[in-house]
């Protein structure tokens, strides 16, 4: 995990983790280092990270308890919504860019087409 650009780097931790979840490099289980290790092996200030774990916690993909070790914990049905959001979250940000570039919604329609199938020969 490598921190960029303006957003608030726990948010930058969250993201990476959902991605981790959806993409199944994280496991439902994995066991996390202690926040105290996580923060080190980041480099990133303790309360970034926990200010990133509190969050994960509410958003229903971190169990931990007071003194005890923190797991990712999800449901398939809560993967299933990350994947939804993330993918939604990359489609609102291409179509900006190709809003701000003056393509058309039907320009975008065929280049994400093209695009879709010049990727399944790959």
């Amino acid at each position: 995990f490598k921190p960029e650009g303006n957003e608030p780097i726990y948010l930058q931790i969250v993201a990476y983790v959902k991605r981790g979840i959806v993409s199944g490099e994280i496991p439902d289980g994995d066991e996390l280092p202690s926040r105290r290790t996580l923060s080190a092996l980041l480099g990133l200030n303790p309360n970034t990270v926990q200010k990133a774990c509190r969050l994960m916690e509410e958003e229903g993909i971190l169990s931990s308890h007071a003194g005890a070790k923190s797991y990712v914990a999800f449901s398939p049905e809560r993967r299933a919504e990350l994947r939804g959001e993330l993918v939604a979250e990359g489609v609102r940000a291409a179509a900006q860019g190709l809003r701000q570039m003056g393509i058309t919604l039907e320009e975008a329609v065929r280049l994400i087409t093209k695009a879709w199938e010049e990727g399944k020969e790959q």
